[in-house]
C-alpha cells in the first residue's frame, strides 16, 4: 500500500507525464481528442471509482483527486493569465501554406502528413491548394485558411453597396400563439402581423405554427400542414388589417414626432381613418 508522500509524487508525475505526451501527439491529435482534458477527466473519474469501490485508501483518493483537480485547474489559471506560460505550454501556431507555398518542414513539426492537411483544408471549403494564400494551424489544432483574394465572396462593401444593419431577428407567432412583448420590442403592431400572416395564406394567428421577423421587416411564417396544402388569401379582412396598421403606424408616429404641426396631422388622420374603418367595418367582414 502506498505511502501518503508517495501518492503526492505519483499524481505529480503522472499529470505531467500525460501532459508532456499530449504535446508529443501534436496539434492535430490534441484537437481531435482534446487529449489532455480527456485523458485527465479520465483519471479523475477513474480515481473516484476506485474511492467509491474501496481499492484505495479513502485519504490517498482523496488526496489524488484534490491534485489532479488542482494541477488542472492551475495550469488553466497560467495558461490565461501569462503569455510566456501560454507559449510553453501551448506552443505558437504554425504557418503550413504561406503564399500559396506549402512548407514542408512546418507539415513535419506539426506531425501532419499531406494527405491530413488536405482533409482539414477540406473542412474549410478549400479542395484545392491552388486557391489558398495562407493556412494556419493554430495550436488547439484547428486549421484556419485565407483564400486568394481573387477567389473571396464579393461583399456589399467591396460593392459600394449601403446595406442596413442586422438586429436580432425575433420570433412572433409560436404555436398559434402571439409574443406580444416580441412584437411591441420588434416595433410592430398585431394588425400589421395579421396582414403579413394573411399574405401567406392563414386566415388568423392560430392557423401559424411558427413567425419569425428579421431586422428588414421580411416574414418567416410556417403554416400547420393543412394550411400549406391549401392557403386562403381572403382580401376583405386582409384590407381591413391594412387600414388598421396605417392607423396604428399614424398614432405611433403621432407619439414620436417633436413636431406639434405634424403631431396634429398625424392625430387627425388617424381619427379621421379610424372612423372610416368603423364605417366599413360591416363590409370588410368576410
Amino acid at each position: 500500500m502506498p505511502t501518503t508522500p508517495e501518492v503526492l509524487y505519483q499524481s505529480v508525475i503522472a499529470f505531467a507525464f500525460l501532459f508532456l505526451l499530449a504535446r508529443l501527439l501534436g496539434k492535430r491529435q490534441v484537437a481531435q481528442l482534446n487529449f489532455f482534458d480527456y485523458i485527465a477527466g479520465i483519471t479523475i473519474g477513474n480515481i473516484a471509482a476506485s474511492w467509491s469501490l474501496d481499492e484505495i485508501r479513502n485519504l490517498h483518493a482523496i488526496i489524488s483527486l484534490v491534485i489532479w483537480t488542482g494541477l488542472s485547474l492551475l495550469l488553466s489559471f497560467v495558461q490565461r493569465k501569462s503569455r510566456r506560460a501560454r507559449l510553453l505550454l501551448d506552443g505558437r501556431p504554425t504557418v503550413l501554406i504561406r503564399n500559396g507555398n506549402v512548407l514542408e518542414d512546418n507539415l513535419r513539426k506539426a506531425n501532419l502528413d499531406l494527405e491530413e492537411m488536405m482533409l482539414l483544408l477540406r473542412q474549410k471549403s478549400a479542395f484545392k491548394v491552388a486557391d489558398v494564400e495562407y493556412a494556419i494551424l493554430e495550436t488547439n489544432g484547428t486549421l484556419n485558411v485565407m483564400k486568394k483574394t481573387e477567389l473571396e465572396p464579393l461583399t456589399p462593401k467591396d460593392a459600394g453597396i449601403q446595406v442596413l444593419p442586422e438586429r436580432e431577428p425575433r420570433v412572433l407567432i409560436v404555436d398559434g400563439h402571439v409574443i406580444q412583448a416580441s412584437l411591441e420590442r420588434s416595433g410592430y403592431s398585431r394588425e400589421w402581423l395579421l396582414g403579413e400572416i394573411m399574405k401567406q395564406g392563414a386566415t388568423d394567428f392560430k392557423d401559424v405554427f411558427l413567425a419569425q421577423v428579421d431586422s428588414n421587416g421580411s416574414l418567416y411564417v410556417d403554416l400547420y400542414r393543412d394550411q400549406q396544402k391549401e392557403p386562403q388569401i381572403k382580401e376583405k379582412p386582409l384590407v381591413a388589417a391594412s387600414l388598421k396598421k396605417i392607423q396604428a403606424d399614424l398614432e405611433n408616429f403621432a407619439l414620436e414626432t417633436r413636431n406639434q404641426q405634424a403631431k396634429a396631422s398625424y392625430t387627425r388622420t388617424s381619427q379621421q381613418l379610424k372612423q372610416l374603418l368603423e364605417d366599413l367595418s360591416p363590409y370588410l367582414r368576410d
